[in-house]
């Protein structure tokens, strides 16, 4: 009977292992490198090692590449990296609040937002990059209703 039990722990020890190692690997498999820099206050994504996952990627967001957005994103982000100057001053790295909570829930200022201009728009239109504390980038096509992690380096 010992030997039973025995056996029996032995085989539901192997599949919690055979699960947890699928699923580490599905979670790590389809991201690249991020990268980080600081922005008055903000922290932003940096050249880091190739196996970590791009920051953000645990929200179960889609990861995309920075190149697959419109390109007045990248000229955004080079905005962020240079530390300004902003094309709206006002409302450029401003504390983001989350309100939707569609981003992780995190402390009130841990989030900034930036805005990516839109071409014909005659205000500021719905697109932001939103950066994280965390080294987190988002990007917004539709004024905060949806989300994708961004991966700044693809």
């Amino acid at each position: 009977m010992v030997n039973r039990r025995r056996i029996t722990a032995a085989l539901i020890g192997l599949i919690v292992l055979v699960i947890g190692g699928w699923a580490v690997k599905n979670a790590v498999s389809d991201n690249k490198p991020q990268s980080s820099s600081s922005v008055t206050g903000t922290q932003l994504p940096q050249n880091s090692h190739a196996s970590t996952p791009v920051p953000g990627f645990d929200s179960g967001l889609q990861v995309k590449a920075l190149s697959s957005l419109p390109s007045q994103a990248a000229d955004t982000w080079k905005l962020i990296r240079a530390g300004g100057p902003f094309p709206y001053p006002r409302n450029d790295n401003v504390v983001y609040q989350n309100r939707n909570k569609v981003l992780p829930i995190r402390q009130a200022d841990f989030y900034h937002e930036f805005t990516v201009k839109t071409l014909g728009s005659s205000d500021r239109g719905a697109r932001r990059l939103i950066t994280g504390q965390g080294n987190e980038l988002f990007y917004t096509a539709d004024h905060y209703d949806t989300f994708v992690v961004v991966d700044p380096n693809r």
